[in-house]
């Protein structure tokens, strides 16, 4: 079963995201430590208008056990979904980050999509996605897009089985990804 994410998620989703995005969770907390960076993922997840937050995301259960999470956002929102990171870095080093933009502004975005160690290989990942796509529809979305570590090939041979093609690369905090995009066919 997929369900809407509640704040009181966020003990299980941060953890989840920190494992998918890694070192690009310092960069958009602060944080030095993963511990740290986890706690404020996790704040930042219980709280609205975020790129984390749990407005943004869809979990998925099994047996009333959350497995997995999809995060989620339109590309002409990015600036406003990353301001919170950017105002909260900029407090805590007085500094502030240069996040890079991920989505285009036509785009419905994946952040993120992540499943537990224990449930992959279940098809929950696939799940998950389809999930996403049918929110993109129902918000009147025709465009998809994720990233996918060019070093994640399992990963990849999932999204171009469903149907999305690459049309480009970005490089993130280190990391080279392709930028896949996929057109959906909405009903209005």
């Amino acid at each position: 079963m997929i369900r809407k994410a509640e704040p009181t998620d966020a003990a299980f989703a941060a953890p989840l995201i920190y494992e998918a995005i890694g070192d690009i969770a310092n960069m958009l907390t602060g944080a030095q430590e993963a511990d740290e960076a986890i706690r404020m993922m996790g704040e930042f997840f219980a709280q609205k208008n975020n790129r984390l937050s749990y407005e943004n995301a869809l979990i998925a259960m099994d047996e009333g056990v959350p497995v997995g999470l999809a995060l989620f956002y339109h590309g002409s929102q990015t600036e406003a979904m990353d301001q919170p990171f950017v105002d909260h870095v900029q407090r805590l080093t007085g500094k502030a980050p240069r996040i890079v933009k991920e989505a285009k502004d036509d785009e419905f975005y994946l952040d993120t999509v992540v499943v537990s160690d224990a449930c992959r290989g279940k098809g929950i990942g696939k799940k998950l996605l389809e999930a996403f796509e049918k929110e993109a529809e129902r918000r009147g979305h025709e465009r998809v897009a994720l990233l996918v570590d060019e070093e994640n090939g399992r990963a990849r041979q999932l999204y171009e089985s469903i149907g999305y093609r690459q049309d480009g690369t970005i490089m993130l905090n280190g990391h080279l990804f392709s930028h896949m995009v996929k057109e959906l066919t909405v009903l209005v």
